[in-house]
This record gives structure tokens, C-alpha cells and sequence, in this order.
């Protein structure tokens, strides 16, 4: 069996073909412990991973159990996360064959890191809201007499030299865009119109304008040392493919660390790691970018009294030249702008022959169908995993023209706005449980492969596709295997299919023909320039709004997911809900507030949004956002929807209405304060360190010219025998040191350089721990679960001037992820009378559920307070309807992780599962352990490797290079009481 990642993975369809898993039985009553123990030494093949044949039906005994399969053995197979949004190369994590856990496929190039989204995808499977059963006119058929129908109408409509649309968002498939050129041969008339409900379509244009292709270009931040960006949050959803990892890579401190300056509206992801952050509304930020962009191309003077720091900007990118590179964002101009200058010092972060396929948005195709629909020249609509009706800002009268189209037909896993009003009903099952292939890069391509038999009466898309067009191929998989077989396989660098399956991605030579910057094209430059500018003039005496995308929810796609929703946004950090964020200037100015009740929690005005004197969204809660640009507002995509199980405690606002002509920017916007007062469910109210140094900062100037006491100053204790070192002081004098030395003792670090504060790892933590979801109103008590948190803190630049009030108009931001710190020498464990938390040889402070009687002494003696309490079972409790109050939702859990029950104190126990799996396995196999083979779930998930695990008793290991590393400090080390979690102290390149 060949290995990736130190897991075993499947071995590709042989598998599926020969072998079956057992997956435990969905019941509709309740789940006792019991019963689980009853599955696991009887259960039954009646959903399998034999994704090409029906269901086995026969219950099998594991005394002749599926070879693929061992109790307590976790299974891994390579497989792709696709969506309307998100795409990314993954391993998915099986236990008796059910999904539980999704992490990075390390074997790829591309694509190969885990997002919020992309992480909690997986419980979308498990949800009970899922449409089980096709449906025609709202009665439940089979799926006989829906082929029966379409068919016999699609034939009618092609008669009739009508179009036949299939509206879907971006879907780079390879072998899908094969089978619609099979299934048009069929029927001529077919149009695919590829429609995202946030549009790259400018993006995209620009491309192809400066670069003679119609894709969003890669950048390789590796050996970056300048990037300028320009209301772009490339470290967000700016770019298809996440740029984290290639962005930490030179943030190492040397001389030619990266330095990152950030020109922005809204505080987002990027401009809070950001060296330098400029706040501007967008307008102004267009004026800077036509600014530097006459530098650099027409050599035009910047008047130095006026724009200083715009001369220093356009200066420092001049002197890097191809070291440097330029993002931008907003409308076509800014984005021809940006490649225009990228082009011109040569950038070497752009990659030449490399670009982005994943998005495939084009507005003018849409506009057409728009038009088409109005004239009614469609006589049939396939909708495939889109809701146009909640996301276009003219829903209303698309929902008009639809209605009046003969069949409509609906691809959808859930019930939703649009298939509401379609015909036909056609539910696709969710892609753990479907066959795929994705090609999102040049020269690059990934599969899809089922983890899971389909858990309901559910069919591909493709497989409707197939069927309808009177394709040869039997199912959709023998078709995709012959595509890559034919196609594919034979120009990549692997030999088999079996082999493309096995590892998930495949790489495959591929030529691309750009343009050139010409002294011909360059005249055409100073026009683009003149438009950016004139664009502007429109509407400046209002206020500008800039949509945006929250790292949790990106388009909404996954609005009904509890996970997605509980997650605190990373810098607002609020839960459940969006709001208009706005500076505290412009507050002040409208009388609009923010405040913190008698219980901690916080309240805040509402307003209408109006525009040319209609109101466009009313009542929308107000967020007074630090570092929001004077004179602009800010509100995420994704919210407001109003069908589904969540929808009803979201009570978030849809965006997509005011997202006129696709443009992130609008103009000439106003709002009116109202008397509503909103209660948000905010997972952190204290914005400040209060002074503390909590974390540790300097600049790299200092860093590299000063002694470590003056930047990274030792924390000693006054003591009888004078100021010592934490180390030197112990309560317990008779502790033998030596025995720490024998065997393991685990450690865990966190570069506070790497952080970007995306929040991988708390849904990570989250999924492999069983940690539940507590809904909006407890969030708002403070009573959230979440083991691991990522707190962000506003303060003073670095050599900021004492002076400095207004700080807030333009704060430094600071992450700093919070677990159990695992202290030797545990505050915890003194005062717990039952002996509940307790501390382990290998270093983790570990807790005995069963003991604790919930006194929570040991959350109050903690100065981290990372315990989290058991108000309530969250099980089984119609209080908390989420994933753990169905049989079905129960699925995702671990089971090598217990659900803890009412009254009972749970934390992060540094995955001792995990640790203990992995001596286990090389006991039994008789050698020593790798490094590397020691993980959490939090350090596998990292996308910039920010979180580093390991045995410190390994001299060689990771871990102890990083402890031994000069910028290493310990969390509140005054107080004595030896954490086994460091941090490195975080550099800024400010020279």
C-alpha cells in the first residue's frame, strides 16, 4: 500500500469495484451509546463506497469483514472539495465509513490548503434538511418517470428550435465540459451560461485584455519581497486559489523580509497582517493607484508636499522592480492597472504559463440570457447548483420569466429560493458522495471521488446528463474514467487511473500563449487611467459602500451549516449574523452607537440603507468598525436568506440587492438611523491588551540590529534570592527533571509571523473533538465551546507616538491563537477537589470527564481561561437543534473522542488521541517515530504552518528548533507556572 502524508489512502476504483465499507445505520430514533457499540461489531454494507453499482443490502458479520476496513482504523481517501465558491485538493478521513474529518492533501502543488468552508463542507453531508427524493410539481416520484418527462419535453422543446440554458456557477470540469458537448450533440440548442453569484467577471476581462487569456492570473508570493495591494484581500477571497502559504514563505525576519502594504476600505484579512495599512474609501484608493501608475509608466512627477507617502509607495516599487508585485481591486480599470504595472517591473511573484481556471464568470453572457429570457426564446432552464432567486440583484423579475418557461428544472441539495419555483426537482447528492474531476490551473487536474454511498435518493448532474442525452456510457464514473483514460492519463506524470485516484491530482504539460507589452498597447494605457479616474467623480458627498466576503460564510452557498455560522468572524468577531461596518467618525456624525450591557454582551443601532432615495435593506445593524475607511461602509455577501433550518435564528441582511451591475463598489449611498437596537452574539468584547504585553512585536530594523534583551526581553520574578527566571522557580522543589527527559513530552508552537488569523484551526479543533454548537443566544452569555480561539487585539503602531488618540482610525491588528497552554505546573490542578484535571507524562494537562462534578474552580484559577463549561447536554437537546440532536447529524462525530455531557469542564487536550494512535502504530510496527508524524488537528489544518507540534525529548525535531529560536517567549511566563505552549514574537518590516 503506497503512502502520502503518513496516512494510508485508498488505492483508486479497484477498490470501489471489488471492496465495500460498512457504514453505520442512520435510525430514526434516538442514538444511545449501546446501539453505536451494536454497529460497530455487526454492521451493515447498506451504504457503501461501490459508488458504480446499487447498494448492498446484506448485512455482513466483521468476523468477514471488507479488507479495506478495520475497526479503529482511520481510512484516507484523495478526493477534491467543489462547490459554487471553494475548490481544494483534500484528504478525507473515514472511520467505518462514514467521512468525519477533512484536512490538505500535502501532495499537491495547488489548492492544497483547508479553509473554514472547506473544512465544514463536511457536515453539509450529514444534514437532515437535504432533499432525499426527486420531485415533479411539488408530488415525489421516481427517478423513472422524471427521465421519462424531461426527456419526452426536451425532445418537444428541441423540435421547437427552442434554447435548452444549463445556469450553473463556475464548474472547471474537464470531463462535465465534454459531456455537455456530448449532450448538445443531442440536443443542438443547448447553452451552458455560467453564472457565480459573486462575479470574477472583471477579473477575468481585465486578463484577457492585457494577458490574451480569459483567467485569473497565479501569483507566487515565495520571493516576494514588495506587495502593494490596492483594496485587495488577497489574503481572503481575492485570488480562487488561497495565497496564505506562498505569503508566510518570506516572512521569515532577514534582511530581505517581505514588506506588505496595504491601501484598503474595509479592515480585512490582508490589511490586518499587513507591515503598513492605509485607510482610504474606495474612490481615493483609485485616485493613489492612477497615481502610481503614471510614475512607473509615464515617469510623471508626484508632488512630494501633497502625496508623501504615495511617493514613497511609488518609489519603494521602483527600486524592487520584479521583487515587487501589485494586486488590485474594485472595477475593470483598477485590475488592467495592476497587471499593466506587474507586466512592467516584471514581476516575478506573476507566473508566466501558470493561470487560474477555477472561475469562469462572464456578465455579458448572463445579460444575454437575461435578454433571452425576457424575449422568451428559452423553452427549457437546467439550474445546477445556483440560486439566482436569492443572489440576483433583480431576482424578482428573473423569478417572473422563469415561471413562464415550460420545464424548469432544479440540481440543488437543498431546498432554496430558486427551486421553490421549478418543475422538476432533481436532488444531486453532496461531493463526498459523487465522482468528479476538476482542472482549476493550467497543466493541472484533481478527481473526485466518492467516500460514501449516496445517503438518499439522490443523482449526479452528470449522471441526469448522460441519461437524457442517450450517451453510450452506462454511468457517469465509466465515463470520466474513459475521458482521463483517453485524454488525460496518457500526457500526465502518472500511468494509471488507478494511480490518479491514489494520489488525486495529476499534473500534465500545457502551453499557453500570452500577450507581450507593446509600445503600441503602452498608449493605450493613459485611457484606462483617465476612465479610473472619471468614474469617481459620481456621488462622492454620500457615503461609498464596499461589498466584501466573509472568510466564514464566502457566497452563501453554505448558509445552513452550524459550524459556518458559530465561527467568529476574524476580525469583527462576531458570530450568526452580518452588519454594515462604518469608521467611528461617520458614527459619530449620524449618532450611531455601540455598547456593552450589564452582562457583557453587545447592542448596537440599526439603519436603512437607501440609494437615490429608495430604501434598499432595512434595519441592518451598524458595526463601528476600527480602521474602516472615512466615508465608507462595509457588508458581506452570504446572509439573508430566507429558506432553510438556520434562517430563522441568522438574522443577517442579503447583500446581493444592492450588488448593482455586479460591482463590488456602490456609490452615492446613504443611510438613516432607526429606532431598532440590535443584540449581537460577539465571541470576544475585549478589543485591547490593556497594556499587558501579550503579544510580543518589534520592528525588523530592531530585530536585526539589537540585542534580544532589548526586543525580546527575559520575564523574571522577584524572589528572596533576587529577579530569576520562571524556569529557576518551582513550588515543587522534589520534582525530578530527569524523568521528563525519558520518553515523550509534547510541545506545541505558534509563529505569530506565519498567524494570518484565518481560522483553520478552530474549525479543525472543532471537528476532530466533538465540540458542540451553541447557537446565538448563548454565544451572547459568553458560554461558547470553542477549544481553541484566535483572539485579535487593536493597538498602537510600533513607534507610534504617546500622543497618539486616534489611533483607531487606523489601528495595528494582532492574532494570537489561545489553547490550553498545558502548564507544568498547572494553576488548574491545585484546586480541583476531585482530582478531575490532571497532569500527564508526556506533558498535557489532561482532564477525567467522568470525575468532575463542575465546580469550575480550576476555569477561574486559569489566566488563559480556556476552559469551556457544560452549561447544558447539547445532545439530544431540542434547545440546541443542530448536527448532535439527529441520528443522522451524530455521523460527523469522532468516535475516538468522547461527547461530553452536563456539568463538566472540557478543553483542548493537544489531541492525546492523535499522539496515542501514533506510538501505538509504531510499537506495533517496531521502529522509531518520525517527526513529523506527530500532529494536531490544528497544525495538520494550518494553511501557512503558523502551528508547530512535536516531542521536545526528539533532539532533531521542529519543535525544539523552535523553542531554541531566539524570538521563542511563553504567555504570561512571570507567573511560574511553565506552559508546553511558546509563541514566536511577531517582526513588522516598517524601514
Amino acid at each position: 500500500m503506497m503512502e502520502s502524508n503518513n496516512k494510508k489512502k485508498s488505492m483508486g476504483s479497484s477498490h470501489f469495484e471489488k471492496n465495500t465499507l460498512v457504514q453505520v445505520f442512520v435510525k430514526k430514533n434516538k442514538t444511545s451509546r449501546r446501539d453505536f457499540l451494536k454497529w460497530i461489531g455487526f454492521s451493515t454494507a447498506s451504504v457503501t463506497l461501490a459508488a458504480c453499482k446499487g447498494p448492498v443490502i446484506k448485512s455482513i458479520p466483521y468476523i468477514v469483514k471488507p479488507d479495506i476496513i478495520t475497526p479503529g482504523i482511520p481510512t484516507y481517501y484523495a478526493s477534491t472539495m467543489m462547490d459554487s465558491f471553494d475548490i481544494g485538493s483534500v484528504l478525507v478521513k473515514t472511520r467505518e465509513g462514514r467521512p468525519i474529518k477533512i484536512e490538505p492533501n500535502l501532495t499537491s502543488k495547488y489548492f492544497n490548503t483547508t479553509s473554514v468552508r472547506i473544512q465544514s463542507s463536511l457536515l453539509s453531508l450529514y444534514d437532515e434538511e437535504r432533499l432525499k427524493n426527486p420531485f415533479i410539481n411539488g408530488n415525489k416520484c421516481s427517478w423513472k418517470v422524471i427521465d421519462n418527462y424531461v426527456i419526452k419535453n426536451l425532445k418537444k422543446i428541441s423540435k421547437m428550435k427552442k434554447d435548452i440554458v444549463i445556469l450553473s456557477s463556475s464548474y472547471p470540469s474537464y470531463s462535465t465540459k465534454k459531456l455537455i458537448q456530448d449532450f448538445t450533440n443531442t440536443y443542438p440548442t443547448t447553452k451552458w451560461i455560467t453564472y457565480d453569484a459573486i462575479s470574477y467577471s472583471v477579473a477575468l476581462d481585465a486578463a484577457e485584455k492585457i494577458f490574451g487569456i480569459r483567467a485569473f492570473p497565479l501569483f507566487d508570493l515565495s520571493k516576494t519581497e514588495l506587495i502593494v495591494s490596492f483594496d485587495a484581500d488577497f489574503l481572503g477571497d481575492w485570488s480562487p486559489e488561497n495565497m496564505a502559504k506562498s505569503y508566510v514563505n518570506n516572512k521569515i525576519p532577514k534582511k530581505s523580509m517581505l514588506k506588505h502594504i496595504q491601501i484598503e476600505s474595509n479592515m480585512t484579512l490582508s490589511g490586518a497582517n499587513a507591515d503598513i495599512r492605509i485607510s482610504r474609501k474606495p474612490s481615493e484608493i483609485n485616485k493613489i493607484l492612477f497615481k502610481i501608475y503614471q510614475k512607473i509608466f509615464l515617469k510623471k512627477r508626484i508632488n512630494e508636499n501633497e502625496d508623501e507617502e504615495i511617493n514613497k509607495i511609488a518609489n519603494l516599487i521602483l527600486e524592487k522592480g520584479s521583487k515587487s508585485v501589485i494586486f488590485a481591486d474594485g472595477n475593470l480599470e483598477s485590475y488592467i492597472l495592476s497587471f499593466l504595472i506587474n507586466q512592467k517591473i516584471q514581476s516575478n511573484a506573476l507566473q508566466k504559463n501558470k493561470f487560474i481556471l477555477s472561475k469562469e464568470s462572464n456578465d455579458k453572457k448572463l445579460q444575454k440570457f437575461i435578454i433571452d429570457l425576457e424575449k422568451k426564446k428559452i423553452g427549457a432552464i437546467l439550474i445546477h447548483n445556483t440560486n439566482p432567486i436569492y443572489s440576483l440583484p433583480f431576482s424578482s423579475k428573473i423569478k417572473k420569466f422563469l415561471k413562464k418557461i415550460p420545464i424548469t428544472i432544479s440540481f440543488s441539495m437543498k431546498r432554496d429560493e430558486t427551486n421553490e419555483i421549478m418543475n422538476v426537482l432533481a436532488p444531486i447528492p453532496h461531493w463526498l458522495e459523487s465522482w468528479g474531476d476538476t482542472h482549476p490551473l493550467t497543466g493541472f487536474y484533481t478527481l473526485i471521488q466518492p467516500t460514501i454511498q449516496s445517503l438518499f435518493n439522490t443523482r449526479q448532474f452528470q449522471e441526469s446528463l448522460i441519461i437524457w442525452g442517450k450517451i453510450p456510457e452506462k454511468n457517469y464514473y465509466e465515463y470520466l474514467k474513459k475521458i482521463w483514460e483517453k485524454k488525460i492519463i496518457p500526457q500526465s506524470n502518472v500511468s494509471s487511473f488507478n494511480e490518479a485516484l491514489f494520489h488525486g491530482v495529476v499534473e500534465k504539460k500545457e502551453n499557453i500563449k500570452t500577450n507581450k507589452l507593446t509600445y503600441d498597447y503602452q498608449k493605450k494605457i493613459h485611457e484606462y487611467g483617465v476612465k479610473l479616474i472619471n468614474n469617481e467623480k459620481k456621488g462622492e458627498k454620500n457615503l461609498e459602500l464596499r461589498l466584501y466576503t466573509k472568510i466564514s460564510i464566502g457566497d452563501g452557498n453554505q448558509h445552513d451549516n452550524p459550524w459556518i455560522q458559530e465561527f467568529p468572524d476574524p476580525i469583527t468577531r462576531t458570530t450568526w449574523e452580518n452588519y454594515l461596518t462604518i469608521s467611528s467618525y461617520d458614527a459619530k456624525k449620524i449618532g450611531i452607537k455601540n455598547w456593552y450591557t450589564g452582562s457583557g454582551s453587545m447592542n448596537g443601532n440599526c439603519v436603512n440603507l437607501i440609494k437615490n432615495h429608495k430604501i434598499l435593506i432595512k434595519n441592518i445593524p451598524v458595526y463601528i468598525q476600527p480602521g474602516q475607511g472615512i466615508g465608507s461602509i462595509g457588508l458581506s455577501f452570504g446572509y439573508g436568506q430566507k429558506i432553510g433550518k438556520l434562517s430563522k435564528i441568522c438574522q443577517g441582511k442579503n447583500a446581493y440587492t444592492v450588488y448593482e451591475n455586479f460591482s463590488l463598489i456602490q456609490k452615492n449611498i446613504q443611510i438613516k438611523k432607526v429606532n431598532k437596537i440590535h443584540k449581537f452574539a460577539c465571541f470576544q468584547v475585549q478589543n485591547t491588551t490593556v497594556g499587558r504585553n501579550l503579544i510580543k512585536e518589534t520592528d525588523l530594523e530592531t530585530f536585526l540590529k539589537k540585542s534580544k534583551k532589548i526586543w525580546n526581553e527575559e520575564e523574571k520574578i522577584l524572589t528572596h534570592k533576587g529577579m530569576l527566571p520562571p524556569e529557576k522557580i518551582s513550588l515543587w522543589e522534589e520534582k525530578n527533571n530527569k524523568k521528563e527527559k525519558n520518553g515523550h513530552h509534547f510541545n506545541l508552537s505558534i509563529d505569530l509571523n506565519a498567524c494570518i488569523g484565518c481560522g483553520a484551526c478552530v474549525i479543525a479543533c472543532h471537528t476532530e473533538n466533538n465540540v458542540p454548537v451553541v447557537g446565538k443566544e448563548e454565544i451572547r452569555k459568553s458560554r461558547d465551546m470553542h477549544w481553541l480561539r484566535v483572539d485579535r487585539y487593536y493597538s498602537k503602531k510600533i513607534n507610534s507616538s504617546k500622543n497618539d488618540k486616534d489611533f483607531f482610525k487606523n489601528p495595528k491588528v494582532s492574532f494570537q491563537p489561545i489553547m490550553c497552554q498545558h502548564c507544568e505546573y498547572a494553576p488548574c490542578e491545585t484546586v480541583c477537589p476531585v482530582g478531575a484535571t490532571s497532569h500527564g507524562m508526556q506533558g498535557q494537562n489532561m482532564m477525567i470527564y467522568n470525575r468532575c462534578v463542575g465546580t469550575r474552580y480550576c476555569a477561574n484559577n486559569c489566566p488563559y481561561k480556556v476552559r469551556r463549561f457544560n452549561w447544558f447536554n447539547y445532545v439530544n437537546n431540542q434547545k440546541f437543534n443542530y448536527n448532535m440532536n439527529n441520528s443522522l447529524g451524530k455521523m460527523v462525530l469522532n468516535p475516538d473522542v468522547v461527547v461530553r455531557t452536563r456539568g463538566v469542564m472540557e478543553k483542548c487536550s493537544l489531541c492525546i488521541q492523535k499522539t496515542q494512535s501514533v506510538i501505538g502504530v509504531a510499537k506495533k510496527e517496531n521502529r522509531k517515530i518520525k517527526d513529523e508524524e506527530f500532529e494536531t488537528a490544528c497544525s495538520i489544518s494550518c494553511p501557512t504552518k503558523a502551528i508547530v507540534f512535536g516531542d521536545i525529548n526528539e533532539k532533531n525535531s521542529k519543535i525544539l528548533k523552535k523553542i531554541r529560536d531566539k524570538r521563542n517567549y511563553k504567555l504570561l511566563d512571570f507567573l511560574g507556572i511553565r506552559p508546553n505552549v511558546s509563541y514566536q514574537l511577531k517582526v513588522k518590516n516598517l524601514k
